[in-house]
């Protein structure tokens, strides 16, 4: 057998399977192919996304003691290869499972990496039949971790089956569980919202529970929807033992997700409704921080158990109250500290009064929002940028100037910070709403939008402008926009409908805080940010909103529209996401973005008050002050003052992240320069390309961005005239022009009737899209040309497929014959 003519599947069927399987390790438990690491990213073009192939990662071989916990893994290659060619591969793949063994085989042999450094060796060569057993890798890696018996138990436990979990939710289960069954009083995980917190929660408590590690447990969060959510759902293998600390709770509504029906899930409730008292026969529950404490003893149920009844506490979004020493929340950490507690944020908190790590150190495992991007298991998104007249050039009254109220106004110059605190522009409000309203009707009428405004005022305001806005849907569905905030309560009911998946409205929701965390709303697709964020802990959270992705609905990427400049916290070092593109639309340009750049990255809203149970929306009443004090408002109408879309720019992100500031056709200019230094060097480029196709996508992916160049100089040029145009200061022709060039000089007479009419079309093609269009098969498919005859038929004219793409290249070469436009 030659083994240099196997391909690389060949070498794992015939050489590295059964080298294990003579080792002792059973193909079915504990040896997983293929595993994947990474889903891939999701790319974005224009509306449409789909993943980027070439970044999905997988592990060749996952060996593991059991299936929930690995061991080591292999890369594999062909035998053309070198016997260590996969070994940097697998040393990424290992390091991102977590685990010290490593192997590289191209069939002939191992290279065998062990971080435990069993044999006193870090790398060394072995034979097929010299792999290591499972039982001898496993004993190696309890000794590396220098376990005690009782820790190795616990470690040894298994995780609750059913859903697979990924990379990150292993390490972060498996690291935690170990610490905890080690003796770590104190964790704080680290995880991107839409990531999986609460089933990686689920998993460490089931472990730690089901081995007895810890017998009672509390679990803590801080909205209603939270504990009920999880209670019905990643929690729902604990019913019987599980109950909720409220003593009223009317059950939550289910869809199960394989029939579609519609169930009442009512949940174990541990605090009886007329006496308060908490019955202490279950061993894990869960609560509301706010409905176990209060400000009097006797309103303080946690002080019902002894403060070593838990031991151990999950803290979910711990990055509110739990983190500021002097809260009501931190009393209950406080009364329990003997129980081992574990943090569980999306957005620690590093401030000078308040500080995650302070309590409960650093974070033991982190998998940011950059990262769940980057890997595919989160949505990217654009951004938009409106800046508005009267915020960016401010706005003074006039001497003695009343608001629609007839209040004399303060005279001052009120600027973007003052807008819906203490001056009511209502022309801004309609603008806004118009802008919103533009973009959904260029994309989606019916995605999923939530709009943060600055207070409960605001959001009513908000609400009102785009029901006018979308007056010929709201007529007959008033229910299309709803404001959700803490003081409306037919609003705050309709907020199970706006995250249910299943339901078609509410779309639009209006909101001030209540919605910036722990809403899970999977298919929301445009975020926008109307509100003055002074907090990256919030600004981060209302990012969040958006991140869940969710392929199967249609939700593979998400837009922010910011009127209020908070994506300027992408420049911020604390900020980890990438945005795929910003886009400052001007006053005359579509609200849509153009088709986009390459991928790409991202600084405030004061924090939300002390907890309220309505999610801390500040009052309608007023805007608060710089020092808290209430401020009076002012309120303009439209015809009074006008607001308008002030001058703006198109920006993007460059490779490594930063904001091209100058104008698009110098960043153009400039990237097609690095590519080709002469005229004459992309002209022949052009002229030799089999595909043009093929070359536009290679501009793109040097960050040309012709699409939205076109936009700029003119959707009526082809690429090579924009090229010609932005980098050589050449005058430009139409595709029409070109077209007509072709045409007068009838060089396709030697074909027949036809191949003739066949040749017309397809100039006609190019005048109206493009190259593009020419160079695939499937025009032959498309109106006129289909009812020229069948594509077959059609190719047949011309006597052939090769004779068809001959003279499709005649054609292209016609077409751009002369590089200066002029002659």
């Amino acid at each position: 057998m030659d083994k240099k003519k196997l391909s690389e599947a060949d070498i794992c069927l015939k050489f590295i399977t059964p080298a294990l399987v003579a080792s002792g390790w059973n193909v079915d438990e504990q040896v997983f192919q293929e595993f994947t690491l990474k889903a891939g990213r999701m790319v974005v073009r224009g509306h449409r996304a789909a993943r980027d192939k070439s970044s999905i990662r997988r592990a060749d071989y996952m060996l593991c003691h059991r299936a929930d916990r690995p061991m080591a893994v292999i890369e594999a290659k062909d035998n053309t290869h070198s016997l260590n060619a996969g070994m940097a591969q697998a040393i990424a793949y290992a390091d991102l499972l977590d685990v010290p063994f490593a192997f590289s085989s191209n069939g002939e042999g191992f290279l065998f990496r062990d971080r435990t450094l069993g044999d006193g060796v870090l790398e060394r060569e072995i034979a097929l039949d010299e792999f290591p057993s499972p039982d001898e890798l496993w004993q190696r890696y309890c000794a590396w971790k220098g376990w005690s018996a009782d820790v190795r138990h616990v470690a040894e436990s298994a995780w609750f089956p059913g859903k697979p979990p990924r990379y990150y939710q292993i390490a972060a289960v498996n690291r935690t569980v170990e610490a905890i069954a080690a003796g770590r009083d104190r964790v704080l995980l680290v995880m991107a919202t839409g990531t999986g917190k609460t089933f990686t929660a689920f998993q460490i408590i089931w472990r730690l529970w089901k081995s007895g590690a810890k017998k009672r447990i509390l679990y803590l969060a801080d909205r209603n929807i939270l504990i009920d959510q999880t209670m019905v759902n990643d929690f729902k293998p604990f019913k019987g033992a599980m109950a909720k600390l409220s003593p009223n709770q009317k059950g939550v509504e289910r869809v199960d997700a394989e029939t579609g029906q519609r169930f009442i899930d009512q949940l174990d409730v541990a605090v009886h409704k007329t006496t308060k008292l908490v019955d202490k026969s279950y061993e894990i529950y869960l609560s509301l921080y706010q409905a176990v404490s209060g400000r009097e003893d006797e309103d303080n149920i946690y002080k019902q158990f002894s403060p070593d009844f838990f031991d151990l506490i999950i803290v979910d979004e711990c990055h509110r109250g739990s983190a500021a020493e002097d809260s009501a929340w931190r009393e209950i950490l406080t009364y329990f500290s003997s129980a081992a507690q574990i943090g569980l944020t999306a957005t620690p908190k590093e401030t000078q009064e308040i500080s995650n790590s302070d309590y409960f150190g650093e974070p033991f495992y982190t998998y940011s929002l950059k990262q769940g991007i980057d890997d595919g298991y989160l949505a990217p998104y654009k951004v938009i940028r409106i800046d508005l007249d009267r915020d960016v050039h401010g706005w003074r009254p006039s001497v003695g100037m009343t608001d629609k109220h007839g209040n004399l106004i303060e005279d001052r110059v009120y600027g973007q910070s003052d807008m819906n605190r203490s001056l009511v522009l209502e022309a801004r409000d309609q603008l806004v709403a118009e802008k919103i309203t533009q973009y959904l009707k260029v994309t989606d009428r019916y995605a999923k939008t939530i709009v943060f405004c600055e207070d409960i005022d605001h959001a009513g305001r908000m609400r009102q402008a785009l029901s006018n806005a979308n007056a010929d849907i709201c007529i007959d569905q008033p229910r299309y926009v709803v404001q959700i905030t803490g003081d409306n309560r037919e609003g705050k009911l309709e907020l199970d409908n706006f995250i249910d998946p299943e339901k078609a409205l509410p779309v639009i929701a209006t909101t001030s805080r209540l919605m910036s965390t722990g809403v899970d709303a999977q298919t929301c697709k445009l975020i926008v940010l109307d509100q003055t964020i002074k907090s990256m802990t919030t600004f981060k959270q209302i990012v969040g909103r958006g991140t869940r992705l969710r392929e199967d609905l249609g939700k593979t990427w998400f837009t922010i529209m910011d009127f209020k400049r908070a994506t300027e916290m992408f420049a911020d070092k604390e900020f980890d996401g990438d945005p795929v593109q910003v886009y400052q639309p001007g006053p005359n340009d579509p609200v849509e973005p153009p088709t986009p750049a390459s991928p790409s990255v991202g600084g405030t809203q004061e924090e939300p008050g002390p907890w309220s149970p309505e999610g801390g929306d500040l009052p309608s009443t007023a805007g608060p002050g710089e020092g808290g004090e209430i401020v009076k408002r002012f309120v303009i109408d439209g015809k009074h003052v006008p607001v308008s879309v002030s001058k703006e720019r198109v920006q993007y992100l460059d490779a490594d992240g930063k904001l091209i500031t100058e104008s698009l056709r110098d960043y153009t200019r400039i990237n097609i320069k690095k590519q080709y230094e002469s005229l004459d060097a992309f002209l022949q480029a052009w002229t030799t390309a089999e595909r043009k196709a093929a070359l536009i996508a290679e501009l793109d992916d040097h960050g040309v961005f012709l699409d939205a160049l076109a936009d700029e100089v003119g959707k009526d040029f082809d690429p090579f005239d924009l090229v010609l145009h932005v980098a050589y200061d050449m005058p430009p022709l139409t595709r029409a022009e070109r077209a007509n060039h072709v045409r007068k000089r009838n060089v396709f007479t030697k074909y027949g009737p036809v191949a003739r009419q066949v040749i017309a079309a397809l100039i006609d093609k190019y005048a109206d899209s493009g190259v593009q269009t020419l160079e695939s098969m499937d025009v032959l498919r498309l109106p006129p040309i289909d009812h020229l005859g069948t594509p077959i038929e059609l190719v047949r004219a011309f006597g052939g497929k090769p004779q068809y793409l001959q003279a499709l290249q005649v054609l292209e070469a016609e077409l751009y014959r002369s590089a200066s436009p002029g002659s």
